[in-house]
C-alpha cells in the first residue's frame, strides 16, 4: 500500500481524531458521573472517611492491575475494536449495577459490614476501569493522527476534554445524587453509555489498519517483559515512569480525603458545583497546552509544575476557609493537564508505535499502583488518628498557630505534609542524572526532514531507526 492510500489526508485524520476525542469524552463523562456518584452516595449514607478512601484506593488498585493487559490489547488489536469493547464491557458492568439496584434496598447496599456494598461497588469500579483501555487507546492515536511538532497540543486538547468531563460530571454527580438519588443516575449512565457505543459504530478509523499488525507478531497477552524490554530501550524513559509513580504516590492522599474535606464545608450539591467550577482548571490548563505546547523540554517543564502542586497542595487548607480551599483545587486543577501532556508527549517521541500500548500500560499500571498504596494507608490512619488528635483539646492548641482553627484540621495537616513532600522531590530531581538523560534522549528522538532539521515530521514513507536499532516505516511509527 502506497502512503497516499494507507492514510487519509491531514484534514480528515484530524477529523477522525476530533470525532474519537468527543466520543471519548462523553464515555469518560458517563464512567466519571457514576464513579462521583458512588462516592457521595457512600459518604453520605455511612459518614465514613475509611469507605470512600477504600473505593477511591481500589479504583486505583484496579487499573494499576489491568494497565499492562490492556497495553497490550491496544497494542495487538485495531483502536476501533478496543474502543467498541471498552464501552460494551462497561455498559454490561452499569446494567449488573443497576439490577442489583432495583434488587436490593438502600440500606442494604450502604451497609458496610455486608457483601453487597462491596458487590455492588467493585461492579461499577470495574466498568470504570474498562474504560481506560479507550484512554490508551486514544493516546496511541495521537501519535497515528497527529504531526509530531503538535503532540503536545494535541495532548493538551485531550486534556481540556477531560476537563470538560470532569466539570460536567461533578456538577452533575452531587446534583443527581442529592436531587435524584443513587438509582436515576444509574439510569442515565445506562443511557449515555450505550449512546457512545451507537455513535462509535459509525467512525471509520482507515489508518487503524497500519497499526493493526504488530511487528514482533506477539500475542495480546499480559506482556510484562516485553513492555519492559521496549522501556530501556529508550534512555531515561523508566526515570520519567518512576519520578510519575512518585507524583502519583502523594496524589492518593487526595484521593482519599479531597471529597471528606469538601463534603465537611459543603452540602453535596454545593461540594458537585465547587467540583465543577473548579474543573475549569483543567480546560483552561489543557487549552494553554493546546495553544502554546511545552517548550523544548517537556521534562523541564514538568518538574517545574509538579513544585508548584506541591506548594498550593500544601497551601490550600492552612485555614478552615471554603474561599481558600476552592480556589487551590482550579489552581491545582490548572497544572494536572501540563504534567499529563508532558510525559504522553515524551513517550509519543521515543517510543515506536507498535510498542506505545505496552508502554502506556506499564506506565499507568506503576503510576495507578501508587495512589491506591496511599489511600490504603492514609485512609485508616487519618480516621482512627490523626483526625481525633487534631479535634482534642491539646491537638488543637499544636495545630492552631500553623494551620488554624476547625474541625477539618487533621486532614488538613496531611495535605500540608504531602504537598512539601512533593516540592522537594520535584527540585531534587532537577540534580539527578536521569533527567539530563531523558531530557537528551527526547531531543534526539525528534524526527527529521529531508533536509536535516529536527522538529518537523518526516514523510511517512521514509524508515528511521528506533531506540533498539531496528528499522521502523514511517506509516507505523
Amino acid at each position: 500500500m502506497t502512503p497516499d492510500s494507507d492514510h487519509p489526508a491531514p484534514t480528515t485524520a484530524m477529523r477522525t481524531f476530533h470525532q474519537i476525542l468527543v466520543n471519548t469524552a462523553v464515555a469518560n463523562i458517563t464512567t466519571s458521573f457514576l464513579w462521583f456518584a458512588l462516592t457521595f452516595w457512600v459518604y453520605l449514607g455511612t459518614r465514613s472517611v475509611l469507605a470512600t478512601g477504600l473505593i477511591g484506593g481500589a479504583y486505583m488498585l484496579f487499573v494499576a492491575v489491568s494497565s499492562i493487559f490492556f497495553g497490550s490489547i491496544v497494542d495487538h488489536h485495531r483502536k476501533l475494536a478496543v474502543m467498541r469493547l471498552s464501552s460494551v464491557l462497561t455498559l454490561v458492568a452499569f446494567a449488573v449495577a443497576g439490577a442489583m439496584f432495583l434488587l436490593l434496598d438502600e440500606p442494604t447496599l450502604l451497609d458496610l459490614g455486608r457483601p453487597w456494598f462491596w458487590a455492588f461497588s467493585v461492579v461499577i469500579l470495574a466498568g470504570a476501569v474498562v474504560e481506560q483501555l479507550r484512554n490508551i487507546a486514544l493516546s496511541t492515536t495521537v501519535t497515528i493522527l497527529v504531526p509530531d511538532d503538535r503532540h503536545a497540543n494535541a495532548n493538551g486538547l485531550v486534556g481540556t476534554v477531560q476537563g470538560v468531563a470532569f466539570m460536567v460530571t461533578s456538577v452533575f454527580s452531587g446534583l443527581s445524587v442529592g436531587l435524584l438519588g443513587m438509582g436515576w443516575t444509574l439510569a442515565i449512565s445506562l443511557g449515555l453509555m450505550a449512546a457512545t457505543l451507537v455513535h462509535l459504530v459509525t467512525v471509520r478509523f482507515p489508518e487503524d489498519r497500519v497499526a493493526a499488525a504488530p511487528a514482533d507478531g506477539a500475542r495480546a497477552t499480559l506482556d510484562l517483559a516485553g513492555s519492559i524490554a521496549v522501556i530501556r530501550s529508550a534512555r531515561g524513559l523508566f526515570s520519567l515512569i518512576i519520578f510519575a509513580t512518585f507524583n502519583n504516590l502523594i496524589g492518593g492522599v487526595y484521593i482519599a480525603l479531597m471529597d471528606a474535606y469538601g463534603l465537611e464545608l459543603f452540602s453535596v450539591e454545593s461540594w458537585g458545583l465547587v467540583l465543577g467550577v473548579t474543573a475549569t482548571g483543567f480546560i483552561i490548563g489543557g487549552a494553554a497546552v493546546a495553544k502554546f505546547g511545552l517548550g523544548a523540554n517537556p521534562m523541564r517543564t514538568m518538574l517545574l509544575v509538579v513544585a508548584g502542586m506541591g506548594v498550593l497542595g500544601a497551601l490550600f487548607t492552612v485555614r478552615e476557609w471554603w474561599v481558600l480551599y476552592a480556589v487551590g483545587i482550579w489552581l491545582y486543577m490548572c497544572l494536572i493537564p501540563v504534567v499529563e501532556a508532558a510525559e504522553q508527549t515524551v513517550i509519543q517521541r521515543v517510543v515506536p508505535l507498535e510498542r506505545q500500548g505496552r508502554v502506556f500500560g506499564f506506565a499507568m499500571t506503576f503510576e495507578s499502583a501508587a495512589a491506591p498504596v496511599t489511600a490504603f494507608v492514609i485512609a485508616p490512619l487519618a480516621e482512627l488518628w490523626i483526625i481525633p488528635y487534631a479535634r482534642t483539646d491539646s491537638g488543637r492548641e499544636v495545630l492552631r498557630p500553623l494551620l488554624g482553627a476547625g474541625d477539618t484540621r487533621g486532614i488538613a495537616l496531611v495535605f500540608l505534609a504531602s504537598g512539601l513532600i512533593m516540592v522537594v522531590a520535584a527540585l531534587v530531581a532537577f540534580r539527578l542524572p536521569a533527567y539530563r538523560v531523558i531530557s537528551r534522549t527526547y531531543r534526539e528522538s525528534a524526527p527529521e526532514s529531508e533536509d536535516g532539521d529536527t522538529g518537523r515530521r518526516r514523510p511517512r514513507g521514509d524508515a528511521v531507526v528506533d531506540s533498539t536499532g531496528s528499522e521502523v516505516s514511517g506509516a507505523a511509527r
